[in-house]
């Protein structure tokens, strides 16, 4: 089994950071072949160009950071997001990564004359979204489903691909990074055992 971790942060020494290594370290455990792609540190571009949209219309093939990332994907089985929560959402950095890889032609089929085709059907999806609040603050607010309702729905599903974890790591600010470590480490050991 081959997993794609996707880490969206600036800072290297961070806790999104850490949880990813350790999701890794988990899935290395088990022998899983993990490849990790740090947006910042590559210098993804997030912007949605000109050039974006024209990929959207099918009037032109994707930039070639675009095939590159669609290409990462395309070999793994499990894709892994790793991400602070900025607003209530993921960072820019993370959004325009999907606003760009998940292009029309490559995660969908779309036309006006033609019923949606959903093309990431192989893909399992997993959410880890780091969160100062508590849980109490997202449920007060409904910000949980919503988010649920934009990301695993929105964007996951549109797509075909199947949204096997969701969670929301929380009081990343004031709780013991060692437990959110330990649960990390626990879900890349367990990502890949039979069911």
């Amino acid at each position: 089994m081959r997993t794609l971790i996707v880490v969206a942060h600036h800072d290297p020494r961070s806790l999104t950071h850490s949880l990813a290594a350790h999701i890794a370290l988990g899935l290395t455990q088990t022998d899983a072949t993990v490849e990790m792609a740090d947006l910042s540190a590559e210098g993804f571009d997030p912007r949605f160009s000109a050039a974006d949209l024209a990929v959207h219309h099918q009037e032109a093939p994707a930039p070639a950071d675009v095939l590159a990332e669609q290409a990462r994907i395309d070999r793994a089985d499990d894709l892994v997001l790793v991400f602070p929560v900025y607003w209530w959402s993921m960072p820019a950095l993370l959004k325009g990564w999907i606003d760009r890889v998940f292009a029309n032609g490559w995660a969908f089929d779309f036309s006006a004359d033609a019923k949606l085709e959903k093309k990431l059907r192989h893909l399992r999806v997993h959410l880890f979204g780091v969160g100062g609040a508590d849980a109490g603050t997202y449920a007060r607010h409904g910000y949980a489903d919503a988010m649920k309702t934009q990301i695993d729905h929105g964007i996951f599903d549109y797509c075909g691909a199947q949204v096997v974890t969701s969670e929301l790591l929380l009081e990343s600010e004031t709780q013991d990074p060692a437990i959110h470590l330990q649960a990390a480490l626990t879900f890349g050991r367990g990502l890949n055992l039979p069911s």
